[in-house]
């Protein structure tokens, strides 16, 4: 602020100062007053042509292009606001049929989890009757054995008893006296072994 001051005075002491607008003191001729009406004059004329150029050549084609520019942008931005418009439509689009393949991607899933479902329930029962099946013919085969089992048994008691008592005795035994004994054995005792 204090050098805008100093220089502001420095210029208004040269048109104070008679010596410093003085041609002969060897001051400028600029400064001379005697030469300011010509240079005020060349001044005006150099500053009207000057307008007179810019006003009525320059700056309309500036204007111009200012206006075109204007109306380019405004043409753009009406061209991208449309552009984010559709875009936003063709994305509310997309993500409908996104949704609606996915509802359609869970409604097949179901279909087909209920499908299998039903098909394992199925095969399930086939495999329970067949498991069945098999367990019935296993205990028929089982009971018929638990049935038939006494009597082998007392056959093979015979057979053995016999020979084993041929083998201490030396002596051929009756059979029959042999499987009396062994029904009786087992007719006491059968209930323990075979459940009747």
């Amino acid at each position: 602020m204090v050098k805008k001051i100093y220089l502001h005075l420095i210029f208004l002491s040269f048109f104070f100062i008679k010596e410093a607008f003085a041609a002969e003191s060897g001051g400028m001729p600029q400064l001379n007053p005697e030469f300011w009406v010509s240079q005020i004059f060349w001044l005006v004329l150099t500053f009207g042509i000057m307008y007179l150029v810019l006003s009525k050549l320059i700056l309309p084609k500036i204007s111009n292009n200012l206006e075109s520019r204007k109306s380019q942008i405004l043409e753009n931005i009406e061209a991208a606001e449309k552009q984010r418009e559709d875009s936003e439509t063709k994305l509310k689009e997309y993500d409908q049929i996104i949704l609606k393949s996915k509802t359609e991607a869970n409604a097949m899933f179901n279909q087909a989890r209920e499908k299998a479902v039903k098909d394992i329930n199925a095969k399930r029962e086939v495999l329970d009757k067949q498991i069945d099946d098999e367990i019935a013919k296993a205990e028929k085969e089982i009971q018929a054995l638990r049935d038939n089992a006494p009597d082998k048994i007392n056959k093979i008691a015979i057979e053995t008893s016999s020979e084993l008592l041929q083998k201490l005795i030396g002596a051929e035994v009756n059979n029959s006296s042999i499987s009396a004994i062994v029904d009786d054995l087992s007719r006491r005792n059968g209930d323990k072994y075979y459940g009747n």
